[in-house]
């Protein structure tokens, strides 16, 4: 690898979310040496993150680390971390489906895949998960064009539309087996399409489901039920202790407001998204899609088609979602999930994180 007094960077806007993207052989392959220099990258824990390139904001500073894959069925793998703003932790235990929509014109970028004339498609391994995805986008010339006409709600402008695949994974759709909980005396459905997600009727937490982020988080006895919702759900998908995790999401569902299928506000974990992740409305779209769920009565699905169309504070998300609700002995399973994405280059070149902490100044940064 090169060395950590400089380190070759491209910075760039995937759906609604902003991260750094680095090859894997340009950073420490050890975990924690990695997690160190990529809080100094990143400029955390600084609630500004005014020393690096973090914006400030859990949806800013994340980062993609892509290499050449040895996966027969991929062209690459992608390995997800999230960096935390205000504290020295770097967690590889989510996953970003937005981050993930810059991955395939990445890997053209840096040479680890070769562009078509047209139209390029890349696949993907997401390391975090072990699962995997194609994304397709134009490339006239053999080139990345990020400039088009595709609109993702909460981003200005419109950009080159990034089609991002999701082959069916080997997790089960719903990690508890059941489609309806009751978790700390709260009616949720657990399901995992992507990402570990808990979906809760906003009206079971005395809130309407269309309150602003901000007004959710200035919400503390809501901030208390959503911490002891999600303690206990994580246990019961399997997660173990998720007291210092980003997983599960927490996703409050709502009737919709503009012609969609549901209003969700999600929380990442205590944060309130501003939008929704890619991940996270595919497995709230497949959660809808299941008879039985807390979804029923609050959602209005389309009669016909796949696409269901998520509502959250800035626009809506459209995921095409089939969903196979499974019979006697079989569990319900996700049959085709797809999202159309943009991305955008924001800037490539070299990156000079702020110098290492002189040693014992620091508790160190955490590294899962």
């Amino acid at each position: 690898m090169t060395g950590t007094a400089q380190v070759r960077c491209m910075l760039m806007r995937g759906g609604t979310s902003k991260g750094a993207y680095f090859l894997a052989a340009d950073l420490p392959a050890e975990p924690a040496a990695r997690a160190a220099l990529l809080l100094r990258v990143m400029g955390s824990p600084d609630p500004r993150q005014i020393d690096g390139l973090g914006g400030a904001h859990p949806l800013t500073s994340k980062v993609a680390v892509v290499s050449a894959s040895r996966d027969p069925g991929a062209d690459v793998d992608y390995l997800f971390l999230q960096v935390a703003v205000d504290r020295p932790e770097v967690t590889d235990r989510q996953n970003c489906g937005n981050i993930l929509a810059g991955v395939g014109p990445f890997a053209v970028e840096r040479g680890l895949v070769a562009a078509g004339d047209g139209e390029t498609s890349v696949r993907i391994r997401m390391l975090n998960t072990g699962e995997h995805a194609v994304a397709t986008f134009p490339t006239p010339g053999g080139r990345v064009d990020y400039g088009g006409d595709a609109v993702t709600a909460g981003v200005p402008g419109t950009a080159a539309p990034v089609l991002i695949r999701f082959p069916p994974g080997d997790r089960p759709l719903l990690p508890t087996g059941k489609v309806r909980d009751t978790v700390a005396g709260t009616a949720v459905t657990c399901v995992d399409n992507g990402m570990p997600t808990v979906l809760i009727p906003a009206s079971a937490l005395r809130v309407t489901g269309y309150e602003s982020p901000a007004d959710l988080e200035a919400d503390q006895a809501l901030g208390e039920r959503l911490h002891e919702i999600r303690l206990a759900a994580g246990r019961l998908m399997g997660l173990g202790d998720v007291a210092r995790t980003t997983v599960p999401k927490l996703s409050l569902l709502a009737p919709p407001r503009h012609g969609g299928a549901v209003t969700t506000r999600t929380f990442i974990p205590v944060r309130c998204h501003t939008a929704i992740g890619v991940l996270g409305a595919a497995s709230v779209a497949a959660g809808l899609r299941l008879p039985g769920g807390v979804g029923e009565g609050i959602a209005r699905l389309p009669g016909r088609g796949d696409r269901v169309r998520v509502e959250h504070p800035t626009g809506f998300l459209d995921i095409d979602i089939s969903v196979d609700p499974g019979s006697a002995g079989s569990a319900p399973r996700a049959r085709r999930t797809a999202v159309v994405r943009t991305a955008r280059k924001i800037f490539d070149g070299t990156v000079f994180p702020a110098p290492a902490p002189a040693l014992g100044g620091s508790d160190g940064p955490a590294s899962r």
